[in-house]
């Protein structure tokens, strides 16, 4: 069985994390179920720069407007074409608190044209495979989105799906080691 690769960047303490840090990284493991949550704890050694990533990202998920559970099905396609399975590990739980069903979850892989999704989650979906795949948007996919979302919604969406792309890169470059719960 081959091994992870190990973290480019181990997980900081108390003395790489500071103070604040530290407890925001203590109750969001918590909050995760896990003893260390390896994302925060990495991130966290940034000190203030981790706090304001933190704040943007908690706008997004779980504080924007976008329906809770469409913003799981965004997050766990991403997940899943990035091939990070950090992030599908903690949104498959998180996918399941704001009330995807399994059979949703699991189909997420199988992409947007997989029987069974409103025509609202099929053009969600079709939006993150093209701008994960090509960086855009093209304007028939756009077009199917907008019937369904506003214009702050359209913004958001385009965030939340480059927020978690990106972050899936960061995951797959320092090479966060899987959580354990």
């Amino acid at each position: 069985m081959d091994s992870a690769p190990l973290p480019r960047v181990s997980p900081g303490r108390f003395a790489e994390l500071g103070p604040i840090n530290w407890v925001v990284w203590q109750a969001l493991s918590r909050a995760a179920g896990t003893e260390d949550a390896h994302l925060f704890s990495t991130l966290g050694r940034t000190r203030g720069l981790f706090r304001g990533w933190l704040h943007f990202s908690g706008k997004l998920m779980p504080g924007g407007r976008l329906p809770r559970a469409e913003a799981e099905l965004v997050i766990l396609r991403v997940a899943h074409l990035r091939d990070c399975d950090y992030e599908t590990d903690h949104h498959r739980r998180l996918g399941r608190k704001a009330g995807l069903t399994a059979v949703e979850i699991d189909r997420v892989g199988a992409g947007p044209e997989a029987e069974g999704w409103t025509p609202r989650q099929r053009a969600l979906l079709a939006a993150v495979d093209q701008l994960v795949a090509t960086r855009n948007v093209d304007d028939p996919a756009w077009t199917e989105l907008a019937a369904h979302y506003d214009e702050r919604l359209l913004i958001e969406i385009v965030l939340l799906i480059n927020q978690y792309e990106g972050l899936a890169s960061t995951i797959t470059t320092l090479r966060i080691e899987r959580d354990t719960f």
